[in-house]
């Protein structure tokens, strides 16, 4: 029976293992985990009797088949009342977002707003912007940029500016004013697992076939030929597929790639519900020091007279978002292209990209799928216009352009 190592015991190692147990169940799968449960940043943790996650950990997707799949396996409740809204400091107020139409004639630039909108339209500025913050002015506006996207995205990234930010495929495409419903997510399945611990019998129905080693550090790797050493001996596997960085497995050979984290804290308030109905998250935009604030019961539908909200923060203490930065995409590409057959990479970390639980999912599907028929991609893919891209590394060698080329402004055509 061939071997398998999977590193990493979050949501990508789990989601990976139950698609090798369901399709190539001739393989015996070790998962090594660092921590002390599996799950990652998707388990439930508790206070005060309050079920949360560190950070808000809907389910998100456009495609029925993964939705499908999950509540198969853990029972979901569908949330598409779901709103965000937006505290604007200036104003001193909230708005929707997505930026609601009807809430424009609220705004004290009421005007210019609307000729800024118009112009952008007429330019078709999103078409041909190199970096986020033409994307955006291009779109809606400088106006509605500086109030809703600028302060809150170099906030988030910890960048000074965002014309730093030149890759921008997680952000939507061709950003419009929402109209109609206020509900942000009513054009694609939004959801929850109804269980009160969340997603954590997942992570135990996702690895019941596979061995799991909890509190286990692997201290050395050696990519070039399939082998890892942990509790201090060498393990040789047929093939490993990692969900952690590619340059931690890859012995940062090409440097270490950077990521923004998040400090998180919790507080829990003396009344049933602290955010108007149907309100999940609000975002700060401004120059607080955290950028959203989550109310759980609103998800977890727990029922209290109290309620718990969970406040992110940025940091560099932990690594949860790559940076959309070409350069440092660049890079994690140059690991991808060094990777062995028999290595693959996944996840958010594994892939450097920004991306969801259904993403993830979908990709432990791909993959499952790729071993099957004797072949993978790296990183493996995900759905949609990503799926399709060129391959970052294939634009690079075309234009015998290196990371440090980037580095210095070279752009990709």
């Amino acid at each position: 029976m061939k071997k398998a190592l999977i590193i990493g015991g979050g949501m990508s190692g789990c989601a990976v293992a139950h698609q090798m147990a369901l399709v190539n169940p001739d393989w015996d799968i070790t998962v090594i985990e660092r921590g002390s449960f599996l799950g990652g940043g998707v388990k439930t943790h508790w206070r005060g009797g309050h079920p949360f996650t560190f950070g808000p950990r809907h389910f998100l997707t456009p495609l029925p088949e993964l939705y499908e799949y999950l509540n198969s396996v853990i029972p979901m409740r569908r949330c598409q009342e779901h709103e965000f809204i937006t505290y604007i400091e200036p104003d001193q107020n909230y708005y929707s977002y997505p930026i609601h139409a009807d809430d424009i004639s609220r705004m004290p630039e009421e005007g210019q707003i609307r000729q800024e909108m118009a112009e952008a339209l007429q330019m078709q500025g999103a078409a041909n912007a190199k970096n986020f913050e033409e994307y955006w002015t291009g779109s809606v506006g400088k106006t509605l940029y500086s109030k809703f996207v600028d302060g809150y995205s170099r906030k988030m990234w910890q960048l000074e500016s965002n014309k730093m930010i030149d890759e921008f495929s997680w952000s939507p495409k061709g950003v419009t004013i929402k109209e109609g419903p206020r509900a942000t997510w009513d054009t694609a399945i939004s959801a929850y697992p109804i269980a009160a611990n969340g997603y954590d019998d997942y992570f135990d129905i996702a690895t019941q076939d596979a061995t799991v080693l909890l509190n286990t550090d692997i201290t050395d790797f050696d990519m070039d030929n399939k082998r890892v050493r942990f509790n201090g001996e060498w393990q040789q596997f047929d093939m490993i597929i990692s969900t952690i960085s590619p340059d931690t497995i890859m012995n940062n050979v090409h440097g270490e790639l950077p990521y923004v984290g998040r400090e998180f804290m919790t507080i829990i308030l003396p009344t049933e519900f602290a955010f108007p109905e149907n309100v999940y998250f609000v975002y700060y935009a401004g120059n607080e020091p955290y950028t959203r604030i989550v109310e759980y019961k609103k998800l977890t539908q727990h029922k209290s007279d109290s309620t718990l909200l969970g406040i992110e923060i940025p940091s560099d203490k932990n690594k949860l978002y790559p940076l959309p930065i070409q350069s440092e995409i660049a890079r994690a590409y140059q690991y991808f292209s060094d990777m062995p057959e028999g290595v693959i990479s996944m996840g958010r970390m594994g892939s450097y990209k920004y991306i969801d639980i259904d993403d993830i999912i979908f990709q432990a599907m791909e993959l499952a799928k790729q071993i099957k028929e004797g072949g993978v991609a790296h990183p493996v893919p995900v759905y949609g216009s990503d799926k399709l891209a060129l391959n970052l590394l294939s634009k690079m060698i075309a234009q015998g352009t290196t990371v440090q080329d980037i580095e210095a402004g070279v752009k990709l055509k």
